[in-house]
This record gives structure tokens, sequence and C-alpha cells, in this order.
């Protein structure tokens, strides 16, 4: 008899322990899932801000590039966010980083319109001091603001340095480094766009090419996957 209860008692657990198990696993898919389509909303909240949705006429995340650049935009495999326009190039959105900031890693979003034009910098993460570098980030000054419309040519090599270097940008006062960190990282992306645009833009186009035929495919799939999780 002892050993009945004893018996009834671990399966009585054991049902319950995989029951919680499921319950758990079940709830952080869900979470998952939640996170992921926020991250994907926030990122492309960034994107439109610099390049807005009228202006292209694609999905700027369908087919992001991974880039391998660190010459010029900081670190390897980097991303790179392609918007297009009646099957051209309207702006390409670089993911740029400093890897050694003031007091660590600096990550930028840098828009190039199709002509080699910025359409602007947003500083996405960093780690500089509150009060002095933090100044890069738009909510705290519109000093980031001052890249819109500049190029290549404009300013000439020589003035794209911060004012205290002989240039045309401002720095902070009391915080240099920051500032002159950016304007130099901003200037690289721009040399990537000029020199590589064109081969971006072709293996976006590859690309888009190559998945295409796969895209009804995985919609199905994911379709037949929210049945099965919301059954009707």
């Amino acid at each position: 008899m002892e050993l009945k209860n004893i018996l009834a008692s671990g399966l009585i657990l054991g049902f319950f322990g995989i029951l919680g198990a499921l319950l758990v696993s079940g709830t952080e898919q869900q979470t998952r899932d939640i996170i992921i389509h926020n991250e994907r909303m926030a990122l492309l909240n960034q994107l439109y801000e610099l390049v807005p949705q009228s202006e292209i006429d694609n999905d700027f995340l369908e087919h992001p590039l991974t880039l391998d650049a660190p010459e010029f935009l900081g670190i390897s495999n980097t991303q790179a966010y392609i918007g297009t326009q009646q099957g051209e190039l309207a702006a390409i959105v670089f993911e740029a980083t400093i890897p050694n900031g003031y007091a660590g890693p600096i990550l930028m979003l840098v828009a190039v319109d199709g002509k080699g034009t910025l359409k602007g910098v947003r500083i996405v993460s960093h780690s500089e001091t509150p009060g002095l570098g933090d100044k890069v980030e738009l909510e705290r000054s519109d000093w980031v603001l001052g890249f819109n419309g500049k190029s290549l040519k404009n300013p000439v090599e020589p003035q794209w340095k911060v004012k205290k270097d002989g240039g045309v940008f401002d720095q902070f006062t009391g915080a240099t480094i920051t500032p002159r960190a950016i304007v130099n990282s901003v200037r690289k992306t721009l040399l990537y766009f000029d020199q590589e645009h064109q081969a971006v833009f072709k293996r976006y186009i590859k690309k888009t090419q190559e998945e295409a035929p796969k895209k009804p495919a995985i919609e199905a799939q994911n379709k037949a996957h929210q049945e099965v999780q919301n059954p009707s």
C-alpha cells in the first residue's frame, strides 16, 4: 500500500513537473516573440526618423546586409539597411561603431542618400560621461543635427574636424574627445559609401532576388505556426 502511494505521488509530481515546464516554455516563447517584435519596431522607427517612410517604397528590415569593413565602419559584421525608390537606390543606413570612445564603444546609425549626402546621424548607444559626452544624444542637444546635409565635399576634407582642430563641427565644453571621434567616424562612413555603394546595392538586389521565392513558403510556415499556437 505504501509503495502504491509513493508511486502515485511520484506520478503526480512528474505530471505537474512536465506541465510546469510546458507552461514556462510557452511563456518564454511568447515573451521572446514580443521582445523581438518590439526591438524590430524600435529599430524601424529609428530608421524612418532618418529616412522618412514616404521616401522609400521597400521594407528597410526585409533584406539587411552584413558588411565587413572595420577600417571604415569600426568593427566587422555591421548591418546596412537599404532604402529604394522605384528600383533605384534611395538611401543606405549604416551601423557604424567607434570601438574606443572616451568611456567605451559608441554605436551609431549613419544615413546617406543615393547621391552621398548625409540624411542624418543618430547615436544608438554609448557610455559617455553624463552631462558632457552624452550631449551627442538628440534628446540632450541638437549637436548631432549638424551632420544633416553634409557630404565628403561639404565641408572639404581639412574641415571635417571639430572647431578646436580647425574644422567646422562644434565640440562640447570640457568634452572634445567624443565629438572628435564621431566626426571622424561619420566621415569614414561617407568614404565607404563613396567607394562601395554600387557594390552594396548590387548585393542587395541579388539578395532580394534570391530570397523572393522563399518568402511565400516562409509566410505559409508562419501562418501554420500561428494557427497551432492560437487555434480557433
